[in-house]
């Protein structure tokens, strides 16, 4: 992969404590800070109803909002402006985009077409397992990552964690079959079997029920605050926004 798909970046690490604090303090708005961000998306809805169709999704809890349809349309809300410029690069260069991650504090990442790669401000622990894994032709399926320094990334044959206590709880699932995806925000995680999830920290409840009773195979899930989405392969999909 040429330096123009993988470029390098700055790595500008925040201490997990001084994060924590900040997250800690933006849930002292409560229930209006909720209400607020949940009433905010009914662009998304609206363009979900508009196009008929939504593969996938970034969502945030304050950092923005995208969904993706067709093979690279898009339609986001209050995303950093270098996100919406390579998503508007991919799109006029007429690149598959597949998924996309934001964090609160407006790091992304994109994968796209081939195993192509564009990311802005991520963890260089993360920057470096992407490297290894596309100078090994090793296709990759799921990135996600959060403002803390966690990371996980899920390939066709591997998954590697930013520590050995993620990476042991993600092989203690593999009872559930094969790992596809993973959905981490600052405060919990998901991650997505073929017969099953596992869930660390605090989901909304409406998503714990709707996992339950879903018929769909799900392979993308994305949380934010009590919002959420998830698609399977095809396409399909259910979400609460």
């Amino acid at each position: 992969m040429s330096s123009a798909r993988l470029p390098p970046i700055i790595n500008l690490a925040m201490n997990r404590t001084f994060i924590r604090i900040l997250l800690s303090a933006a849930l002292l708005l409560g229930s209006v800070s909720t209400l607020c961000a949940q009433s905010s998306r009914e662009w998304i809805r609206q363009n979900i109803r508009q196009q008929g169709q939504c593969r996938n999704v970034a969502i945030t809890c304050y950092g923005g909002d995208l969904m993706l349809y067709g093979k690279n349309g898009y339609a986001s809300k209050g995303c950093p402006q270098s996100l919406t410029q390579a998503l508007h690069e991919l799109n006029e260069d007429g690149s598959y985009i597949d998924d996309v991650q934001i964090t609160e504090q407006g790091r992304w990442i994109i994968l796209y077409g081939n195993n192509g790669i564009r990311w802005n401000d991520i963890p260089y622990s993360l920057e470096r397992k992407l490297r290894e894994y596309n100078d090994n032709d090793e296709v990759i399926y799921s990135v996600t990552f959060n403002d803390a320094g966690d990371w996980i990334v899920i390939t066709k044959n591997y998954f590697s964690a930013s520590d050995t206590d993620l990476q042991a709880w993600l092989k203690d699932g593999l009872d559930k079959g094969k790992l596809w995806s993973a959905c981490l925000t600052d405060d919990a995680c998901v991650a997505v079997y073929a017969e099953g999830y596992k869930v660390l920290g605090d989901i909304p409840p409406t998503l714990r029920r709707a996992l339950k009773e879903t018929r769909l195979d799900v392979y993308r899930l994305k949380i934010a605050c009590t919002s959420w989405f998830f698609a399977d392969i095809d396409g399909n999909y259910d979400y609460h926004m």
